[in-house]
């Protein structure tokens, strides 16, 4: 009887444990999220061609196709999407449906928060500091951050999605370099403090990007070992938001250009907003 009370008691201090840290991290998603908010420019410039006039040919052809003439250039943005996520790899893919919210504020930060609905249902969250995850809602499953590994890898996936879902972020100013590649490819190299990222950009002939790829800091190999590695995907279904030209289908993963190419990200948007934007 001693030993059962002994039991149940370390299980409810084990489950108090969980939903403490539970809330913990909840705060710390909220207090990041409201913080990279607040980095939304007040009353920004308009965006004119003569912005980029200076840049490589399929720079301009991209932003004149992804910003309007006059569009206020926010450069954060909240984004709503479902899809789905895999939990497997190539051979055995194992893709779940998903929901997911994000922040995207580069180059400051990203806050991703995603649920894997099911009957062992997946959640939490992806920061450039953090990544939390739990079953169940609060018992964890990983949990990993908080070293330079996390942060250039998390800084690397930020930047890139600034190419697609906001590309007021990486107009050329200080800490942000164009430069031409071929006819339809230019990159952007992106230096924010300690940490620098070059991404590629694919167009098509109207300025459309269609492939984004870049080499990314990652340890998705069979070693776990933190490396250099190919990652990028393809951008589709794009629709005018506020006066930016956006995908809403994002098709990504590791090893992107390669045999080993594995799109473990399958996101259809389902709304973009700028905080605190004019409507």
């Amino acid at each position: 009887m001693k030993f059962i009370y002994v039991f149940l008691t370390l299980l409810v201090l084990l489950l108090i444990s969980l939903l403490i840290l539970r809330l913990l991290d909840w705060r710390a998603d909220q207090s990041q999220w409201k913080q990279l908010s607040s980095i939304q420019p007040i009353n920004p410039e308009r965006y004119d061609s003569s912005m980029v006039a200076d840049l490589p040919e399929p720079a301009r052809r991209y932003f004149n196709f992804a910003i309007a003439s006059g569009t206020p250039l926010y450069t954060v943005a909240e984004i709503d999407m479902g899809g789905q996520f895999s939990l497997g790899s190539q051979k055995e893919p194992n893709y779940r449906p998903m929901q997911a919210y994000q922040i995207l504020a580069a180059p400051h930060g990203f806050v991703w928060r995603l649920h894997l609905p099911g009957i062992m249902p997946i959640s939490g969250s992806d920061s450039g500091r953090w990544t939390r995850f739990r079953i169940l809602g609060f018992i964890p499953v990983a949990r990993m951050g908080g070293d330079s590994d996390h942060t250039r890898s998390a800084y690397g996936r930020y930047v890139a999605e600034a190419v697609f879902w906001t590309p007021a972020a990486i107009l050329p100013r200080a800490g942000v370099k164009w430069e031409g590649i071929d006819e339809h490819t230019a990159r952007v190299t992106v230096t924010h403090g300690k940490l620098s990222q070059a991404v590629n950009v694919t167009v098509n002939t109207k300025g459309q990007p269609v492939e984004v790829s870049f080499m990314r800091w990652s340890n998705a190999n069979p070693e776990k070992s933190h490396r250099l590695q190919p990652f990028g995907g393809t951008l589709t279904d794009f629709r005018v938001v506020q006066g930016f030209k956006l995908p809403f289908r994002v098709v990504a993963g590791n090893m992107f250009g390669t045999n080993e190419y594995f799109p473990f990200f399958k996101a259809e948007v389902k709304a973009i907003r700028f905080p605190g934007a004019e409507k």
